[in-house]
C-alpha cells in the first residue's frame, strides 16, 4: 500500500463562477467584485495552467481532462469530490450535495484514465444516496491514511455518518469520526469538508485541532495519528481560512515527495510550521486566488489521486 502517488487527475475549469448552490454551507466562498464572467474564467484557467505546469516541472504525472460538453459545472475543477481511485483497481463514485455538481460525474473521465493505461476493476457507486438526501463528497469528506487503513471524517451536511461507515466497510478502512467547526459571524458552524482542516502525509499530518471542539474527539484524532507514527503539525483556524489545511503530498521525479498547497496557504504559515513540513518533504505552492475566492476550495480539492494498477 502507498500513501502517495505520482499520478493525479485534474479537470480544467469550465463555466467558472462562484457556485450559488454550494455557498449555503461553504463559508470560504467570496464574491469577487468588479470582474466579468469572462475575466473570472480567464483568471481561473491561468491559475490552473500555472499550477499544472509547476507540478509537471517537478515530475508529477498530471492527467488533464478538458470538458467540451458545455454543462453548467462551475466547480468541475474540484474532481476529488466525486471520484476516488484505489490500488486494488476499484473506484468510488460519490453523492454530491449541490445538484449542479452532480453533472461533473462524466463517463469519459474514466475513458481518459483507461487510455492512460490504468485498469478499472470495479465501480463502487454511492450516488443513489442523493435521492435520499445523504451525501459523502469523496476525498473532500474523507482523509485517507491508505497505509494504516484509517479514514478520518468530519461529519457535516456533505459527509453522512452511515455512508461514511459503509465506505469504510467496502474499502476496508477503520473510521475515525469527529465534528469540525469554524466561527462564522460569531457562531460555530460545521466545516463543510474535512480536507480544509486536515491533511495526512506519509510521515506527518497537518491538522487544525482548534476546529475540533469536543475534547474527546480531538484526543482521539491525535492518538490515532501518533499511534501510526505521524508527526502532528498543528495549524490555526485563521490559517484554515487561508486554506492551509487543504494540502496534498504527491510524488515527483524519482519518487521525491512534495507537499502541494496554494500560495495563500503557504503565506499564512509561520517559519516553525514551514520548517516542520520541510523536515519531511519540499513544498510546492501556486497562486489560486480566484479559484479559492469563487470556489471556496484550494490546491488539494483540485487533485484526484490515481492509485489504480497499470494494465
Amino acid at each position: 500500500m502507498q500513501q502517495t502517488t505520482n499520478t493525479i487527475l485534474m479537470v480544467r475549469p469550465t463555466q467558472f463562477r462562484s457556485n450559488e448552490q454550494t455557498a449555503t454551507n461553504n463559508y470560504y466562498q467570496k464574491d469577487v467584485e468588479g470582474k466579468s464572467a469572462t475575466e473570472l474564467q480567464q483568471l481561473a484557467e491561468q491559475e490552473f495552467d500555472d499550477y499544472v505546469s509547476k507540478l509537471r516541472n517537478k515530475g508529477v504525472h498530471v492527467i488533464v481532462y478538458n470538458s467540451k460538453d458545455g454543462l453548467d459545472t462551475p466547480d468541475s475543477h474540484f474532481p476529488n469530490n466525486w471520484i476516488s481511485f484505489h490500488e486494488n483497481g476499484n473506484i468510488g463514485l460519490y453523492p454530491m450535495y449541490a445538484e449542479n455538481r452532480r453533472l461533473e460525474r462524466r463517463e469519459d473521465v474514466l475513458e481518459v484514465i483507461e487510455k492512460e493505461g490504468f485498469k478499472i476493476e470495479n465501480v463502487v457507486d454511492y450516488t443513489g444516496a442523493e435521492e435520499e438526501g445523504f451525501f459523502l463528497e469523496g476525498t473532500g469528506s474523507l482523509i485517507l491514511d491508505r497505509v494504516n487503513r484509517k479514514a478520518y471524517c468530519a461529519l457535516s451536511a456533505r459527509a453522512d455518518e452511515e455512508l461514511f461507515i459503509e465506505f469504510c466497510e467496502d474499502f476496508e478502512y477503520t473510521p475515525v469520526i469527529f465534528k469540525a467547526y469554524q466561527t462564522v459571524d460569531g457562531k460555530r458552524k460545521e466545516i463543510y469538508h474535512t480536507n480544509v482542516m486536515m491533511c495526512v502525509a506519509e510521515t506527518f499530518a497537518v491538522v487544525c485541532l482548534e476546529c475540533i471542539d469536543d475534547k474527546k474527539e480531538r484526543k482521539n484524532v491525535i492518538s490515532n495519528l501518533k499511534e501510526d507514527g505521524k508527526e502532528v503539525i498543528t495549524i490555526t483556524e485563521a490559517q484554515v481560512d487561508n486554506f492551509a489545511g487543504n494540502m496534498l503530498q504527491v510524488k515527483g521525479k524519482d519518487d521525491k515527495l512534495y507537499l502541494i498547497m496554494s500560495q495563500a496557504a503557504y503565506d499564512s504559515l509561520n517559519k516553525g510550521q514551514i520548517n516542520a513540513i520541510e523536515k519531511h518533504c519540499d513544498i510546492i505552492s501556486s497562486s489560486l486566488e480566484t479559484i479559492e475566492a469563487c470556489g471556496g476550495g484550494s490546491a488539494r480539492c483540485m487533485m484526484a489521486e490515481v492509485f489504480l494498477p497499470k494494465r
